[in-house]
């Protein structure tokens, strides 16, 4: 027990970018203007989606996850009397058709040399279990709650901080 309280200030003191996802390759990535049916062909295998402004630069611009989707499925209600066209962004009434128009552009961001204990504060206080790790706004990996927990259990199991 003592290893493990020793390992706390440690942990939270390794940068991001020994933990993060470096595969780039396989970060679920869209450009802005991606259909919104090839966005949900991706959410079909992942719980989120990295928007960008091309695959070329990789400038993220926002994220949509899950409960965005949730938001454009669910059936909306109309009140019984409107005044003017209603911003309602829907599949049900086609005006949800591309990426930009669904993502949630309010993203919470680090870098890789942000601190763990900096990353878990920035999800803590925005409620995010993912951060997209950018250099120069773009995207270079990404950062999990899950995976912050697998490599603090695989450290005090005296397994080694750095590498793996």
């Amino acid at each position: 027990m003592p290893e493990q309280k020793r390992l706390i200030p440690e942990f939270y003191e390794l940068a991001v970018e020994y933990i993060m996802d470096k595969g780039i390759w396989d970060l679920p990535l869209v450009e802005k203007d991606a259909d919104i049916h090839h966005v949900l062909s991706i959410l079909r295998g992942k719980s989120h989606v990295w928007v960008v402004d091309n695959m070329e630069n990789k400038n993220v611009l926002g994220v949509i996850t899950e409960h965005d989707v949730l938001s454009i499925l669910a059936p909306k209600k109309l009140p019984p009397y409107v005044f003017g066209i209603p911003n309602i962004k829907s599949l049900h009434h086609g005006t949800a058709n591309t990426a930009s128009e669904v993502m949630s552009k309010k993203l919470v961001k680090c870098s890789p040399r942000t601190s763990i204990k900096e990353a878990l504060n920035k999800m803590n206080d925005y409620g995010v279990r993912r951060l997209p790790v950018t250099d120069n706004g773009r995207i270079v990996g990404e950062i999990t709650l899950h995976q912050i927990i697998s490599k603090y259990y695989a450290a005090t199991q005296y397994h080694p901080l750095k590498g793996d």
